[in-house]
């Protein structure tokens, strides 16, 4: 097996001290990559410092809407210079978007409209947080005239929102609220997408399968997202398994062409 964690607050404290036996545990699982969100810019330096300790680890950068209010248009600057100067490990642009159950939502929209034309300048995907705002985000997308690549992370939404964001070359964010029962809307759609529309994450510590407390989600969790992705599709785990790492690396490739987790040539 192989499987990418396509969004994993890795560099957060609750890391420290083990994400080594973390990496090397999920290297035994078959998880082989973990892309790690910047949500704000005074943790920029730490998610590229966390993502420079290990081969399997890489890296965004961007502004979460829970933090615009906290950032200054200089800040915008700064995270324009650092995606133009990027090394390989950093992937995309995020997490930035909408939440409208927090924060103050126009400052959000000004903050979204920046980041989402910043990756379009610059030719970044972008990690798109969306919370009861999936709306107003695609009308976003679309005002901006978006047509790169995206990933609505964390999806909880109907089919029909899934189906637009899909039509504008977005992915699907399938994380653990597909393993809890009650998420029938959820569920439903993502049983019903086009499977190469879909990206596997774990957006740990945060989002917890079934079963596991809350802030406690770990990488290690992902294999149970899997498998309850393979009890919604038609897919057998083998094909599932490639397509969404080749969904994955389409994400997050940029200006070579080449794909981030692509199997390495035999030698």
């Amino acid at each position: 097996m192989r499987l990418v964690d396509a969004h994993c607050h890795f560099d957060f404290p609750v890391f420290d001290g083990h994400r080594k036996q973390i990496v090397d545990q999920a290297r035994g699982q078959g998880i082989s990559d973990i892309v790690i969100p910047g949500v704000r810019s005074k943790h920029w330096s730490r998610v590229q410092s966390v993502a420079g300790d290990d081969s399997a680890l890489w890296y965004c950068l961007g502004v979460h809407p829970w933090f615009v209010v906290e950032h200054q248009p200089s800040d915008l600057a700064e995270l324009e210079r650092l995606l133009a100067m990027a090394p390989g490990r950093c992937l995309a642009l995020g997490e930035c978007g909408l939440d409208a159950l927090a924060g103050q939502h126009s400052m959000q929209e000004d903050w979204f409209r920046a980041q989402v034309r910043l990756a379009s300048n610059l030719g970044f995907p972008l990690v798109i947080h969306s919370v009861k705002a999936h709306d107003q985000v695609y009308q976003i997308l679309r005002e901006e005239h978006w047509q790169g690549r995206a990933l609505i992370h964390g999806f909880a939404g109907s089919y029909q929102q899934a189906c637009k964001f899909v039509d504008l070359g977005c992915f699907i964010g399938v994380g653990g609220t597909i393993t809890y029962e009650r998420a029938a809307k959820t569920r439903a759609a993502i049983a019903r997408l086009p499977v190469e529309a879909l990206v596997l994450e774990t957006d740990a510590p945060d989002m917890p399968p079934c079963g596991i407390a809350k802030g406690k989600n770990s990488p290690l969790h992902l294999p149970h997202i899997f498998d309850a992705l393979a009890g919604l599709r038609d897919e057998s785990p083998a094909d599932l398994e490639r397509i969404l790492l080749s969904n994955v690396g389409s994400l997050y490739q940029r200006g070579s062409g080449e794909l981030p987790f692509a199997p390495k040539a035999e030698s």
